[in-house]
């Protein structure tokens, strides 16, 4: 994980003074690294039975695609509001440095779909918090969440205690 860790550009004081942001952009560029990541994300799901994967705006979009065209899966959008053109749920939280609200095609899961809920990132967990009851509401069963990075020392995982959580890289 060091290999992968060391790709990921520190940025302080963005997008607000005091957060560190990890900027993945700088392992997206390393074809190897970014290919590694997609690998690795792809091996931990691979054997559990999911129907669909949801990717989490934006970063998110960038892992769940790969990962489910190469597991042959379904893949849907969670979006900020106002982004989906068919009818949505919603759902609010808090974040690391504000609130925000994500939508959800109300298609997007089927009562009984097992999901795969995929971000870049879990800081607070209040973004997958929120997602979790948004498949819930759609009836949909969360096998996983999944995320390359995840920044233990905000507890984010804690949030998602009764759920599968599954990252890669952490600091």
């Amino acid at each position: 994980m060091e290999k992968l860790k060391s790709k990921i550009r520190n940025i302080p004081d963005f997008p607000t003074k005091g957060i560190l942001f990890r900027d993945i952009t700088t392992l997206l560029k390393e074809t190897h690294a970014f290919k590694e990541s997609i690998d690795r994300m792809t091996d931990i799901i691979r054997e559990r039975g999911v129907d669909t994967i949801l990717g989490i705006e934006s970063r998110g979009f960038i892992f769940a695609a790969p990962i489910a065209y190469q597991l042959n899966l379904s893949l849907n959008l969670i979006r900020k509001p106002d982004k989906l053109p068919a009818e949505t749920l919603s759902e609010s939280y808090t974040l690391e440095y504000g609130e925000n609200t994500i939508e959800i095609h109300k298609d997007a899961v089927s009562k009984g779909d097992k999901v795969v809920i995929c971000d870049d990132l879990l800081a607070t967990g209040g973004t997958a918090k929120a997602s979790v009851r948004l498949v819930e509401r759609l009836g949909g069963e969360v096998v996983s969440l999944l995320f390359l990075i995840e920044l233990i020392d905000l507890k984010g995982r804690e949030k998602l205690k009764n759920y599968t959580v599954d990252s890669i890289i952490k600091y």
